[in-house]
């Protein structure tokens, strides 16, 4: 195993920055006395679209679980909008605006498309979370769902079982689901995995919708570093555990410290 690149003195902006929408702050998991994340801070703005990229078994994903409730740290804290959500449960988190997607999708497989985004709007419109009970299809639910299939262009798989549509549709519908309700800070866990090439470009649109049409804060990981340099208008770069870096893609691109520890290594 290569030796882990130290540790650089974090660059985000201070925790106490007015318009933060996410501020994570010494953030640290011990597991079985193994250290998956270390001393983890960012600070994220309102309404930016941030980058997390690191070869596999960075913490990536182990970030994303924390600071989405599924897992409980062990040291630092989480906080929504000024709020500590540190202990908060998952679906406290949801309800203050903290949305998550899955590298495994999570959606509801034998509804239709029209369902699960339904679903949602149902909710965010005040409604049960039913999945017995529909409302009539002309109702106000119903009306938002459709229009944000048409965002994401799935409109003519709008009754298809959402079990039975492509991975790259699934992905499609997964932000539908999350334009319908209040979501206001998204955690995106590699979006573009197992998607082909030709739903990349559509994914990718889906994606700036999110962010500039609903002014959803963005946090995405993602392996396609191609793709997501031309998106996020900052990269945070995660090695065994901790963020080794936190910039503009233009200054990450040509740090040498992030080329040895990610860019460079062919195993990434």
């Amino acid at each position: 195993m290569s030796t882990p690149v130290p540790s650089v003195p974090d660059t985000a902006p201070a925790a106490a920055r007015r318009g933060s929408a996410l501020t994570v702050e010494g953030l640290g998991l011990q597991i079985g006395g193994a250290t998956i994340l270390k001393d983890v801070a960012l600070d994220i703005a309102a309404g930016s679209l941030v980058g997390v990229i690191g070869p596999n078994g960075a913490g990536k994903t182990t970030l994303f679980n924390v600071i989405s409730g599924l897992v409980k740290p062990t040291a630092g804290s989480v906080q929504l909008d000024g709020r500590d959500i540190t202990t908060a449960s998952v679906s406290s988190r949801a309800r203050a605006g903290l949305g998550r997607t899955f590298q495994t999708s999570s959606l509801f497989p034998r509804l239709t498309v029209l369902e699960n985004v339904r679903l949602a709007a149902q909710v965010a419109l005040g409604g049960s979370a039913s999945l017995v009970r529909f409302p009539r299809r002309s109702d106000a639910a119903t009306e938002l769902a459709l229009a944000h299939i048409e965002a994401v262009g799935l409109s003519h798989l709008r009754e298809s079982a959402a079990g039975d549509i492509s991975h790259g549709d699934k992905r499609k519908l997964e932000i539908a689901v999350l334009l319908a309700t209040d979501t206001s800070i998204v955690l995106l866990d590699e979006p573009m995995a197992g998607v082909g090439s030709g739903d990349v470009p559509g994914l990718v649109e889906n994606i700036r919708a999110l962010h500039r049409e609903k002014g959803c804060t963005v946090l995405m990981v993602e392996h396609h570093i191609d793709v997501l340099m031309g998106l996020v208008d900052r990269v945070a770069v995660m090695y065994f555990g901790s963020i080794i870096a936190y910039d503009t893609p233009e200054r990450i691109m040509a740090d040498p410290l992030v080329q040895s520890a990610y860019l460079g290594n062919a195993a990434a």
